[in-house]
């Protein structure tokens, strides 16, 4: 298996780590920043208009993608450092037989 391999693996590792475990509460926190942007521009009681209700979906939409990119890129850099460390002494062995 390549490093590239294992990078990929440890992508979906990540994903799958978010999904478990990081969706709710990505959005219960985007969710609330968009009502908190939404306060800010339209006033404190937040009323049901189409701009308050578009800036809470942006907002879940915005933590959503920004905790999904963080846990799959976390998981894809751990495995391919975890690649690196365990795949170099084998290679100086390798090279020092030959």
């Amino acid at each position: 298996m390549t490093r590239k391999t294992h990078t990929l693996i440890g992508a979906a590792v990540g994903l799958a780590l978010f999904l478990a475990l990081g969706l709710l509460p990505a959005l219960l926190y985007g969710g609330y920043a968009g009502v908190m942007l939404a306060a800010a521009v339209g006033g404190a009681p937040v009323g049901g208009g189409f701009l308050a209700r578009a800036a809470i979906v942006s907002g879940m939409v915005i933590g959503v993608t920004g905790v999904g990119a963080l846990f799959t890129a976390g998981g894809a850099v751990i495995a391919a450092a975890l690649s690196a460390l365990t795949a170099a002494p084998a290679k100086k062995e390798a090279t020092k037989r030959a």
